[in-house]
């Protein structure tokens, strides 16, 4: 995440004037300076500092914030996670918005972190999806990568991702990949989603570089993926390689190891955005 983002900083200041609307009716109260720091309620995985620094300067420059864990890292609940100091009118109208995003955040990281976690030392990478909360999806995905995940496309213009109302509106995969093969940029990747085994084969055929093999039971998959990958290879055979990817959606976070020991590169999974909840923090003020 580039934190200096014209568009990030876009979405900071439309949150920022979401909450402060015409100023803080509060605030006329406060009239010096003054320090306090963020603590937390339970553990997790802290994301969404860097952010919240840069959220606080924006709204006032003379805000300095002393970050004392890194994005990504564990904390335990009664840790501090920072500092803060400056205005204590800016402090106390910047407080909420900032705890806001962070705590959603590092909910998303802290639940992306134990299924991460179920996966150490299968090869296997964990992948986010494209449902998000809207206009938070840039932040979203990042939280899901502080978590130690990876992210799969951030939008349509990322890679052609077929999926099934795009294979039957457009009249079967075959038809649908040569429509894009030919028009589209040439590093352009195509993904097909595929619900049975004669799907997924006919997309290697037709040559898609990316399968995503949605509610396939792990039973299946042990034996299709290795016919998905040597049909690959027969296909790519002239260029020297075999560089499919395969991916299975539609996990039950509950079976993902069992998904992880079938071949696959990839398990995609929407549960750390759409489901985890937020990491309660507070903020305190520091007495004099």
């Amino acid at each position: 995440m580039n934190i200096r983002s014209p568009r990030l900083n876009r979405l900071l200041d439309s949150w920022l004037d979401e909450d402060l609307g015409r100023g803080d009716l509060t605030s006329i109260a406060l009239d010096q300076d003054g320090s306090a720091y963020w603590v937390a309620k339970q553990s997790g995985i802290f994301c969404g500092g860097t952010l919240a620094a840069h959220l606080f300067q924006r709204l006032d420059t003379a805000i300095q914030v002393n970050l004392l864990l890194k994005e990504g890292e564990y904390f335990q609940a009664g840790q501090r996670l920072l500092e803060v100091q400056g205005p204590t009118a800016s402090l106390a109208s910047g407080e909420r918005t900032a705890l806001n995003l962070a705590m959603h955040l590092s909910g998303i990281a802290t639940d992306t972190a134990a299924l991460v976690k179920e996966l150490e030392g299968t090869g296997v990478r964990l992948a986010d999806t494209r449902k998000t909360t809207p206009g938070m999806r840039i932040l979203e995905k990042y939280a899901f990568r502080c978590g130690g995940g990876i992210n799969h496309r951030l939008g349509l213009d990322d890679a052609a991702m077929l999926k099934e109302n795009h294979i039957a509106w457009a009249g079967g995969i075959t038809k649908a990949l040569q429509k894009i093969k030919a028009s589209a940029p040439w590093p352009t990747k195509i993904i097909v989603e595929v619900e049975t085994p004669e799907q997924a084969k006919e997309a290697i055929i037709a040559g898609a570089d990316g399968i995503l093999l949605d509610e396939i039971a792990p039973e299946v998959l042990l034996e299709l993926v290795p016919k998905l990958r040597s049909l690959a290879s027969i296909r790519d055979s002239h260029q020297g390689s075999n560089h499919i990817v395969l991916e299975a959606s539609g996990v039950d976070p509950m079976e993902i190891k069992a998904f992880a020991k079938t071949g696959i590169n990839l398990i995609s999974t929407s549960a750390p955005i759409t489901r985890s909840k937020w990491v309660d923090f507070s903020m305190r003020f520091v007495m004099r």
